[in-house]
């Protein structure tokens, strides 16, 4: 276990942390439609933007975890907020589609949550790592609920420019609370060198890819959790990376409307990762079972979606048991992830993770437009029923 001093300070520190981060990251995803389309960005190109940003986080993903596991997870979150400075100022500064695209290559290491998530587990046991993880998605969620109605109002009152730099100042905010109030997290001998050669071989094994490659090919349990992450992640990384074009085109709602909508979205996620989580985790259930069923409610909301939503109401409705199950599944299967490696590698397992994540990202906004142009809305809600029921068949009969 890490030596971290009291773990207490460490908890708070990271949990305020990670409000910022969402809160920033919220502030000008839920601005981005609205910038973009005051500089003429068709949907096309708003795709290959996310695209881009998808790209550049899956690449900085597993290095970004290697370098919290030999350097330590404080120094690695302190890496995501100096990325997060950068991204949101330039991204402040655009004017130009160059600069917007510009905008995403500093997000290559933009993973604070991903640094809060290494520091829990570094400092919490294997039984309670699941809702320590889930405790984290009830601050990214109060992030998530703030973030929104600040971008709105932000454009409401200083215009679509502006909430950039509202994310800027508030990851400042954030480097800084870091940096003066985290305890040092240490949990790799290599952090107890300081020779030149021990900080070169530090700095090679951050992109020792091969060793990526082994936790991958050489584990049947992680192979198998990755593949049903991916699965189930697919139609809801098609559906996310649309929802601002939806919001905008198909149900016609204002930015601050959209908004309400995401913090919505938020509030439900921060409830069921705060406390369905750890309730759930705390009954005994097996973890595999955990994650049947949160498929099975994930398949009933994309029924839902293609047969009663019409309007942005009935569309909230069928999202609430979509967020709750996905919560719910996110959170576990990360735990099961990070306890299937040793603890030297950890950070690395939640870097994979997270680049499942952004290999959705990629494919996610040109499916998403595809699907739009050519079938409408309810190609989505379809979309999740051909990729869930067979993974829940799968799961039944494959993984016992």
């Amino acid at each position: 276990m890490a030596a971290v001093g009291d773990n207490k300070i460490v908890l708070i520190v990271t949990h305020v942390s990670v409000v910022l981060y969402a809160t920033c990251f919220w502030v000008q995803i839920g601005t981005l439609p609205y910038l973009t389309k005051q500089l003429q960005v068709d949907p096309v190109t708003f795709g290959y933007l996310q695209t881009t940003f998808a790209a550049v986080q899956l690449l900085g993903g597993p290095i970004f975890g290697r370098f919290g596991d030999l350097y330590g997870s404080k120094y690695a979150i302190l890496l995501a907020f100096l990325s997060s400075i950068l991204s949101y100022t330039i991204l402040g500064f655009a004017h130009t589609i160059f600069m917007l695209f510009l905008s995403r290559l500093p997000s290559l290491c933009m993973h604070a949550m991903q640094g809060a998530q290494m520091i829990i587990t570094d400092i919490s046991d294997a039984n309670s790592r699941s809702a320590q993880l889930g405790k984290l998605g009830v601050s990214y969620g109060i992030g998530m609920v703030v973030g929104p109605l600040i971008g709105g109002q932000t454009i409401k009152y200083a215009g679509e420019q502006a909430a950039p730099f509202v994310s800027a100042a508030g990851s400042v905010l954030a480097f800084t609370l870091v940096y003066f109030f985290l305890p040092k997290i240490v949990k790799d001998p290599l952090h107890g060198k300081s020779n030149t050669a021990d900080m070169k071989n530090a700095a090679h094994n951050i992109f020792d890819i091969a060793h990526i490659l082994k936790l991958l090919s050489q584990n049947s349990r992680v192979k198998a959790l990755l593949i049903v992450k991916s699965i189930s992640g697919i139609p809801i990384g098609v559906l996310h990376s649309m929802f601002g074009v939806l919001a905008l085109n198909h149900f016609n709602l204002s930015a601050e409307g959209n908004g309400f909508v995401l913090s919505y979205v938020g509030i439900i996620s921060m409830l069921s990762q705060g406390i369905i989580v750890g309730k759930i985790t705390k009954m005994g259930f097996d973890e595999w079972n955990i994650l049947k069923g949160a498929i099975f409610v994930i398949c009933l909301s994309y029924i839902m979606m293609v047969t009663v939503v019409y309007e942005v109401i009935t569309f909230c409705v069928s999202l609430f048991p979509m967020v709750v199950a996905g919560a719910v599944f996110s959170t576990v299967i990360n735990g099961m992830l990070t306890k299937s490696v040793s603890f030297q590698d950890t950070g690395t397992m939640l870097g994979i993770s997270m680049a499942v994540n952004s290999l959705i990202r990629i494919v996610g906004p040109v499916a998403g437009g595809l699907l739009l142009k050519h079938f409408g809305f309810k190609s989505f809600g379809v979309l999740g029923v051909l990729f869930n029921l067979p993974l829940l068949l799968y799961v039944n009969l494959k993984l016992r």
